[in-house]
């Protein structure tokens, strides 16, 4: 048993060894456990929840509260001019939250910032960056594999042998759906040429319904809507349209044939699991959103089943075990998509 002086030189020793080891830039520290109850977790979201990307992690963050693993709170159309920063650091000074989940696009910088300030908090953002240590992991969309599929699927709708994408920006995790959706219809569909636009915006709805009825002016019978607004155009002309993010068949039912969906779900569960267990440290979270590990799907096609051919859906459904066990890779091309070709 310690007596009093022993006791005195081990805490001596470890509080020394960890002003050390925090001064060591390059080791990552895990944060530390929650010392009782539920994780606080806050979302820190830059646009309005009616805009998919970051309504998808909001639903995977009210699906943990619902099942009781967490209490979440949120804050949503922060912006980008400085707001992120501000609501970060309030949040992390009055509430003291385990986790803090968002959307770093657009706002990197100040995430960075915040999450350096606040080693004891756990900082999980989308973000087209690395992870930093200690506490800032990173993770994006990788549903570039059901993007493919899509692909497939509209290569063999198209009756013009034009299609059309309206896109965010001509950014590398938008362009590898734009991409990937076009590798699909030129596998099935040499002849056929996409259409892509970009609006310069994660959420402009009528910005994206412009874009995508001057596309139809110009042919376009079949879109992908990589952002919102493009459903409403493809519906009001009577055509078939594809989703984005999140199972979008609701929108217009007799028109989405599918979509691409993203489920943030598995990746909230292991950083839950880590931080409860005191083993949580910055890293990149990309598998948790691919297929193989359900983090991304082929929503289904509702009423809309009989107006795919057979052969088309059974080419989907075979493509899609190829995907999940290992024997098909969807390309990541992550270039600026052409459009016309």
């Amino acid at each position: 048993m310690f007596n009093q002086k022993s006791r005195f030189v081990v805490i001596s020793f470890v509080v020394a060894l960890s002003l050390v080891l925090s001064a060591c830039g390059g080791a990552t520290t895990p944060t530390a456990a929650p010392e009782s109850g539920k994780l606080k977790v806050f979302g820190a979201y830059a646009t309005p929840l009616e805009e998919p990307w970051d309504n998808v992690i909001h639903a995977a963050l009210q699906a943990a509260q619902q099942r009781g693993d967490i209490e979440y709170t949120y804050s949503d159309d922060i912006g980008y001019s400085g707001d992120m920063e501000r609501v970060l650091r309030e949040e992390a000074t009055k509430n003291k939250p385990d986790i803090i989940f968002g959307d770093a696009f657009g706002n990197r910088d100040g995430v960075a910032k915040v999450a350096s300030e606040f080693p004891n908090i756990a900082f999980v953002f989308g973000s087209d960056g690395g992870p930093q240590n200690p506490n800032l992991a990173v993770f994006d969309n990788w549903i570039h594999e059901p993007a493919y599929l899509c692909g497939l699927i509209a290569g063999k709708m198209t009756k013009s042998n034009t299609l059309g994408v309206v896109a965010a920006m001509p950014i590398p995790e938008v362009n590898r759906l734009v991409n990937a959706f076009i590798q699909g219809v030129k596998e099935v569909n040499p002849e056929a040429k996409v259409l892509v636009s970009f609006i310069n915006s994660f959420f402009d709805p009528a910005k994206a319904k412009e874009a995508a009825l001057a596309q139809i002016d110009a042919g376009a019978d079949v879109l992908y809507a990589e952002r919102a607004g493009v459903i409403e155009a493809a519906a009001e002309k009577g055509l078939f349209a594809f989703g984005n993010l999140e199972d979008q068949n609701k929108i217009a039912p007799d028109y989405v044939l599918t979509s691409p969906v993203w489920n943030m779900g598995p990746t909230v569960d292991y950083v839950v699991k880590q931080v409860k267990g005191g083993t949580f440290t910055a890293q990149d979270l990309k598998d948790f959103s691919l297929m193989v590990k359900g983090g991304a799907s082929l929503a289904p096609y509702y009423g809309n089943e009989s107006k795919i051919p057979q052969d088309v859906r059974d080419l989907v459904k075979q493509k899609q075990a190829d995907i999940v066990g290992g024997k098909f890779r969807v390309d990541i091309n992550e270039a600026a998509p052409p459009s016309g070709q």
